[in-house]
């Protein structure tokens, strides 16, 4: 049964931050993924990009949790998640060659029913079976700057269109662009399709059908030489896959892909001021 993922990402996104001093603070995105253990027990993993971690020198993030009150409003209601043992160490898992990172949480209840699962990620075949390619429409969710959407911390939802061809198979395009304005705060967020099938997968003979599925995660912003273009780098959904799968088995496989084209260069740490 499919559900209406636009609202469900909304509900599963958090804002992920860390003071850095100065009135500065290090911000990203993440989403929560349900994916059980490999002996069934019930598991809620968070997924980011690395770099998002990475750049965070402390041992504790904060996550923005959100919390609904008597009245039926919500509120903001963050809680610290350690990402770094006493010697420094990493808690989280990354992938070997590709900019994401997971960490399995003890979410608050709400949030652990809001994960979404795992069934949710493209694979290898979602692309090809729905033929998306330039001109879709896909969603992405964020804190553009360390901005949410309210006083709640609910997440700003963006649309783009898919702007780079092709986008399959996997192994060859590991990334597609998406023409929409990212900006630091974005990265680690969701990029979905929710809603009828893509312009491409209509016609006579062919009924339109809902899809509804994580195409990837937002992991960049296209800025040679300092020049912002509105378009954001998004890795392909089954590169999470594979680092949820490292979660439970570091030693599980990872697809090996082409070296990083020009407009894949790693992003730099995202760093926003407190907003007003």
């Amino acid at each position: 049964m499919l559900i209406d993922l636009s609202q469900a990402m909304l509900h599963a996104t958090v804002q992920l931050e860390q003071p850095i001093g100065d009135g500065k603070r290090r911000v990203g995105a993440g989403f929560l993924i349900s994916a059980p253990t490999p002996d069934g027990r019930p598991r809620t993993i968070l997924i980011t990009a690395n770099h998002v971690f990475g750049a965070m020198p402390g041992a504790t993030a904060t996550v923005g949790y959100r919390t609904v009150k008597f009245d039926g409003s919500w509120a903001y209601a963050p809680l610290p998640l350690k990402i770094r043992d006493a010697a420094g160490h990493e808690l989280w898992t990354h992938h070997p060659s590709r900019d994401v990172a997971a960490i399995a949480v003890t979410a608050p209840d709400a949030f652990a029913r809001a994960a979404i699962p795992v069934d949710y990620l493209a694979t290898d075949e979602t692309f090809p079976k729905y033929q998306v390619g330039p001109g879709d429409e896909m969603m992405a969710l964020g804190f553009p700057r360390g901005y949410a959407s309210n006083a709640a911390g609910f997440p700003i939802l963006r649309v783009g269109r898919v702007a780079s061809y092709p986008v399959a198979p996997v192994k060859q395009y590991p990334t597609f662009l998406l023409d929409f304005a990212a900006f630091p705060g974005n990265s680690g967020g969701p990029v979905f399709i929710s809603g009828p099938a893509n312009r491409h997968a209509t016609g006579p003979g062919r009924p339109a059908q809902d899809v509804e599925v994580i195409a990837g995660i937002l992991t960049d912003q296209i800025e040679p030489d300092g020049e912002k273009l509105g378009i954001g780098l998004v890795l392909h959904a089954k590169f999470i896959r594979e680092t949820i799968a490292r979660v439970s088995d570091p030693a599980a496989p990872a697809t090996e892909t082409p070296p990083a084209a020009p407009a894949e260069k790693t992003a730099a740490a995202e760093q926003a001021p407190k907003p007003e």
